[in-house]
């Protein structure tokens, strides 16, 4: 008989629901995978969770590794009108009485009058150099350097001239003031004080300088037999004050120097009356960032908590609940936080010392009773309880920096060679006459950068042509553009040309020019040299001057700023509980102790996969088969049944036996 195409049809039974329902029962294994994977999926998403507490933690931490932190000094003014203040972590606590008596102010100097904007004034180079004026003469200020400014043809109108000025850069505004009876160009110093007076000279492209005609009506020089075509319209002057009975005077209205650490603003003169100044520790940002430790530590111990505990009243587990890894991470944790610093040197060893103790339920609480008696003692610092610390008897040697595998303890200091600046220095007294064109170029090589400077012809002393080769060295382009910088002084009329920095990169050549000779003879020039001495006896790593140490002290990092060779002292070095702790969460992280529970995860559910796809392929297998056997079944009751309505169809023909 010819195949059935609808099971069931042949034999009337549910062959679809009967294959459905065995089906179902040989699944049963492919539900138990997708609860077996969903549950590592539910593992996964909370290690992540944790790494990224952690990893939150741990940025927390890390803000209160920088000792500067515990150490901040709040200042404050009574009069706020006649200055601002603020400190840095430097600054001496106390009180200081201020009497702000003139403030500092640029130099401006005005033109004559042009009728117009577009007039014309000259064509040629302006040159800018800023110094003192005192008892007739100009001395230049060698911080500054001198700046040329090119007034092309195209530009040489009144307006021309201002922009040129503007866009150069050069260390002074230009702004043209209409005053009713024509236009007159201002240049204004952009510094104030004494010291940065301007001097302008000019090279005329009508061939005289010093006339009262072309861009030489712009010159400016107030010294004794100088030619001044501009008149002054403010005086330069410094900022005139007292602090605490010493009068102090100062190019700029912001003061950094007068008291160590503190930056004073000063905004009004007020002569014959005093304000005070109040120079008080932080206690508010130190009570602000050990609260922020708390929370942070709250924070991941609650994340921690709610992934990993076990509700006794509806015995129900959480995810990670007896978890080894999270075990080991709380026991860290609690066992860094709870065992005292060794050699911390600022009275404090335990968390408890200022208050900060657990709970039962394994948080942090925080006693701001005993934090503010802590922050009230003087005898007590903070920062050694959180921060990596070196603290040098010696004031010349500063703690720079430390490494996580720097040890703690006491180290000793001994220093066999200052570092030192590199420097060329005259083989002789220099000529004291410019000429141009003779002796008014140098070739210098700084540090392996070149340049080429200009001396201005004239007469000098010998300080005021140390001032005149400092400016056009540090105003060189390529000098400038490299950060870098010297200093030029001389000693019996021979020049010295040193680096502003250390160590044995440090270089200073002279390499020509028509100036070499007359100015410098046969130089020596000598490199600088690296800082070097042993930290605990082992010889460690100069550079500049700084010094790193090697073995036991490996990674203390030591800035010796002065002093000699010898025995230097010593460094109490200790690290903090945010180092601490900050190592633990490193060892978690970075010996991907919780990323390898992840990476393991992620292959059980990958295996999961793999078990899943072969289950159902013999799935496939098993239904194609059980649909074969029913439907051989179904065929075979089909043919049953035609038979027996065949036979029943026959033997109702038959005649009926009476």
């Amino acid at each position: 008989m010819p195949a059935l195409t609808s099971p069931g049809i042949g034999s009337g039974l549910d062959v679809n629901g009967i294959v459905k329902q065995l089906m179902a029962l040989e699944s049963r294994p492919l539900a138990a995978l997708d609860a077996k994977e969903a549950k590592q999926q539910t593992r996964l998403t909370a290690f992540g969770t944790l790494k990224g507490a952690l990893s939150s933690f741990q940025g927390s931490v890390a803000a209160l590794a920088n000792p500067a932190k515990f150490n901040g000094v709040t200042a404050g003014i009574t009069d706020a009108t006649l200055a601002s203040v603020s400190a840095t972590s430097s600054a001496v606590t106390g009180s200081h009485s201020l009497e702000v008596q003139t403030l500092a102010q640029a130099q401006k100097l005005k033109s004559a009058n042009f009728a117009t904007t577009s007039e014309v004034v000259g064509s040629g180079t302006l040159t800018i150099q800023f110094g003192t004026y005192s008892g007739g003469s100009f001395t230049l200020n060698s911080d500054k350097a001198a700046q040329s400014i090119t007034i092309a043809p195209g530009n040489s109108s009144l307006a021309g001239i201002r922009d040129a000025i503007n866009q150069a850069d050069a260390g002074v505004t230009a702004s043209i003031v209409n005053d009713g009876s024509g236009n007159r160009l201002v240049i204004a110093s952009k510094d104030t004080g004494l010291s940065n007076a301007l001097k302008i000279t000019a090279i005329d492209n009508d061939g005289n300088s010093n006339d009262n005609a072309g861009l030489s009506q712009l010159v400016y020089d107030a010294s004794t037999g100088g030619t001044s075509n501009l008149s002054e319209t403010v005086a330069a002057s410094n900022a005139n004050f007292i602090i605490d009975g010493i009068a102090i005077s100062k190019a700029s209205n912001k003061v950094t120097d007068a008291l160590e650490g503190v930056t004073i603003d000063l905004l009004k003169a007020n002569p014959g009356t005093t304000t005070t100044l109040n120079l008080a520790r932080d206690t508010a940002g130190i009570q602000g960032a050990v609260n922020s430790f708390v929370k942070a530590f709250n924070d991941l111990n609650k994340t921690i908590v709610d992934l990993s505990k076990y509700d006794a009243a509806t015995k129900q587990a959480s995810i990670l609940t007896g978890d080894s890894t999270v075990r080991s991470l709380q026991t860290s944790l609690r066992n860094e936080i709870s065992n005292p610093l060794t050699a911390a040197g600022g009275g404090l060893s335990l968390l408890s010392d200022i208050g900060i103790s657990f709970q039962t339920d394994g948080t942090l609480q925080l006693d701001q009773t005993k934090l503010t008696k802590v922050l009230s003692d003087p005898t007590k610092d903070i920062s050694t309880l959180f921060a990596s610390v070196g603290k040098t008897t010696d004031s010349q040697v500063s703690f720079v920096s430390a490494t996580s595998d720097t040890l703690n303890g006491k180290y000793s200091l001994n220093i066999t060679q200052m570092a030192t600046q590199g420097n060329a220095l005259g083989g002789a007294a220099a000529a004291l006459s410019i000429n141009s064109g003779s002796n008014d170029t140098l070739d210098l090589s700084i540090h392996g950068v070149s340049a080429s400077i200009s001396i201005a012809a004239g007469t000098y002393t010998a300080s005021s042509l140390a001032a005149e080769i400092q400016s056009k060295i540090n105003g060189s382009s390529a000098i400038a553009s490299a950060g870098l910088k010297v200093s030029v002084t001389e000693s019996a009329g021979v020049l010295k040309i040193a680096s502003n920095q250390y160590g044995a990169a440090s270089t200073v050549s002279i390499t020509g020019g028509n100036g070499k000779a007359s100015l410098f003879g046969t130089p020596v020039e000598t490199a600088g040299l690296d800082i070097a001495g042993s930290i605990n006896g082992i010889t460690a790593t100069g550079s500049g001057q700084t010094l790193t140490g090697q073995g036991s002290s490996n990674g203390l990092v030591l800035k010796i700023t002065g002093g000699g060779t010898g025995s230097r002292g010593d460094i109490d070095f200790a690290h903090g509980f945010a180092a601490k702790l900050d190592k633990v969460i490193d060892r978690m992280l970075d010996t991907h102790l919780i990323d390898s529970r992840i990476d393991g995860i992620n292959s059980t559910i990958k295996d999961i996969g793999s078990q899943r796809e072969t289950l159902s392929r013999r799935l496939v297998d098993v239904e194609k088969r059980i649909r074969t056997q029913f439907s051989a079944l179904d065929s075979m009751v089909a043919s049953m049944t035609q038979t027996s309505n065949f036979l029943q169809q026959q033997l109702s023909k038959l005649p009926t036996i009476r």
